[in-house]
């Protein structure tokens, strides 16, 4: 008995399969190479085939490393940019971002950091100047080109009050070990520290993270 052309070849398919120049009679009734028995039994017959020693010390040797020397990843935070400082505010305290919408002025109010009410979804909300809180010069953001950049506002609770934060630029949310935070610039004003916890330490864009208490202290304090 004359043995088909197609198990002449272990790799059949790259020659006269689908891969190669579709001269395999078996096409005609299989359609694809998936199909066929052939094809089947190649694929078992790899995935039986004996481990290499090397393969098997590789993953012994992963497998043996304590869990403990990885670090952990137990919290996360959503990081945004003002002018030109990238920040971050832990997830927990950030309900919803929002498109930005006009804000209007509230009579005899005099902190400068409370800007005024704005509308988010029907209901109104206090807007909260970050940059004018934390002593950011919003006129030093250097020309940033190669990104897209959508100003956004960030409606957070504090203290059962809604506010809404204008921020320039929207990261997005960023997991990290809280116990590898590190400390804030020796040149950050004490007064602008007490509002970090200190700073994500992420590839591209060191982010200082907020004291979310000590941050809704501060909002609420400019309604009173």
């Amino acid at each position: 008995m004359t043995m088909p052309l197609h198990l002449l070849q272990e790799d059949c398919w790259s020659h006269i399969g689908v891969s190669g120049d579709r001269s395999c009679p078996e096409l005609e009734r299989h359609v694809h190479c998936r199909n066929c028995p052939t094809y089947v039994l190649a694929a078992e017959r790899s995935l039986q085939r004996p481990v290499e020693p090397g393969y098997r010390a590789e993953w012994a040797d992963r497998l043996r490393v304590s869990q403990e020397t990885e670090e952990i990843r137990d919290a996360s935070a959503l990081v945004f940019r003002v002018g030109p400082e990238w920040l971050a505010l832990p997830t927990p305290v950030v309900h919803s971002v929002a498109p930005l919408a006009p804000v209007h002025r509230i009579p005899h109010r005099t902190a400068r950091a409370l800007l005024g009410i704005v509308n988010i979804g029907g209901r109104l909300a206090p807007a909260v100047s970050l940059a004018e809180l934390l002593g950011i010069d919003e006129r030093q953001t250097p020309d940033i080109r190669g990104r897209h950049q959508f100003a956004r506002l960030l409606v957070v609770e504090a203290h059962g009050q809604t506010f809404a934060l204008p921020v320039a630029e929207l990261h997005g949310v960023e997991r990290y070990c809280f116990d590898a935070l590190l400390s804030p610039a020796a040149s950050v004003e004490r007064r602008e520290a007490d509002y970090f916890r200190g700073v994500l330490p992420l590839p591209s864009m060191p982010a200082g993270l907020l004291d979310a208490d000590r941050l809704a202290h501060h909002l609420t304090s400019l309604l009173r």
